[in-house]
């Protein structure tokens, strides 16, 4: 198991504002392998997704990550596990402003001494065209693909999406849905994809369902249908 999860806890706050968010979750997703998580919102998807990212430290429990263990571990060695393991998908874009699309994916291709094929990655992604314009020049799901190729030029062994169509329209959104797609199948890369879209679980190769802070259901999808053919996006 690439990713392996057992009973972690997470809250915020303290006394009266004190907030349990994650609440004993235990999962796992292979190697190579597409997973959404889903749930309602304040079922603590996004936590999950932050904790496995290294961004919110654990109360307990543990996350081992390709048999590294990653709890517990310093700010320094988070930041290590953060940029030689992870990319970073999420709802908007985050991209730098006065930044062409090569300079914003550049950002990120210094991280690593393993960094994927500019030019290839430019023609995966449909931005070779658009490699020179600013942000403000780029269309939403042009903004996105760019967000998409900054988190894989490292090449990233998992990939963490948040909503990552969210903010986009339904032809825009399978376009991405594709995109990712054609990505696990070159790269190998394996992806946990937190949305609200119900029809993006058909894609994958498993899904977790969360509810008050735990999973209330899991299961691995038997009968994938291909991103081009979802439907209600």
């Amino acid at each position: 198991m690439y990713l392996e999860v057992k009973d972690i806890r997470k809250s915020y706050g303290e006394n009266g504002s004190y907030t349990e968010v994650l609440r004993g979750i235990t999962t796992g997703v292979e190697k190579g392998h597409m997973c959404v998580i889903q749930g309602p919102s304040g079922s603590g998807k996004s936590t999950f997704l932050n904790c496995i990212g290294g961004l919110d430290p654990l109360d307990s429990g543990s996350i081992r990550v390709n048999g590294t263990e990653i709890a517990g571990l310093s700010q320094e060695a988070l930041s290590d596990y953060r940029r030689e393991n992870l990319g970073f998908v999420f709802q908007f874009y985050n991209l730098v402003p006065d930044l062409t699309v090569k300079e914003n994916i550049q950002v990120c291709e210094y991280l690593t001494k393993e960094a994927l094929d500019m030019e290839e990655l430019l023609e995966t992604l449909g931005l070779r065209q658009h490699r020179d314009k600013f942000p403000s020049q780029l269309s939403g799901g042009q903004q996105q693909r760019c967000a998409i190729a900054r988190a894989l030029i490292k090449n990233p062994k998992l990939l963490l999406c948040d909503e990552p169509t969210g903010a986009l329209d339904s032809g825009t959104s399978k376009d991405i849905l594709i995109l990712l797609e054609e990505i696990n199948k070159k790269y190998g890369t394996t992806m946990l994809i937190v949305t609200h879209n119900n029809s993006i679980k058909d894609m994958v190769h498993k899904v977790i369902v969360m509810k008050d802070g735990q999973v209330s259901r899991e299961y691995r999808n038997e009968s994938r249908v291909p991103a081009a053919e979802l439907e209600d996006l």
